[in-house]
């Protein structure tokens, strides 16, 4: 009767964890069937941005040849660092030349331990649907 009963419990921690293994298996294979639906914000209301990546968006406080420091929507800052790959667009191509302090950036790329965030790329002047600027709407 004992062993019976070791048996069973045997038997439904082997099942337990099979089903486990299965279940950590099968959600690593459903991948987002379009990276970027979430461009400009999604169903659920929240805002990803390119590759899933969380837009930096605000005025450009400070600049030199590697980054930029932008004044965020709730008062606080992020510096931003550039690469040889980073792509910066207005209307048409921009390149670094066209930052200016003052100027409204969206900013797309990697975040860094430090908080910082390597850009990959960077909008002027952008118009952003669903982010709110700070500035009241007439």
């Amino acid at each position: 009767m004992k062993s019976n009963y070791l048996l069973t419990i045997i038997v439904a921690v082997v099942v337990g964890a099979g089903g486990f293994f299965a279940g950590t298996k099968y959600q690593q294979s459903k991948t987002p069937a379009n990276r970027f639906e979430n461009l400009q914000g999604g169903r659920n209301g929240t805002q990803q941005g390119r590759g899933g990546f969380r837009p930096v968006n605000g005025e450009i406080l400070s600049l030199d040849d590697k980054s930029i420091t932008v004044k965020l929507t709730d008062g606080s800052s992020k510096i931003v660092f550039f690469t040889d790959n980073t792509v910066y667009n207005k209307s048409s191509e921009g390149s670094k030349s066209d930052l200016k302090v003052g100027e409204k950036v969206a900013v797309f790329g990697a975040d860094n331990p430090d908080g910082s965030v390597t850009a990959q790329n960077v909008q002027l002047n952008p118009q952003l649907r669903g982010v709110p600027t700070g500035a009241p709407r007439q």
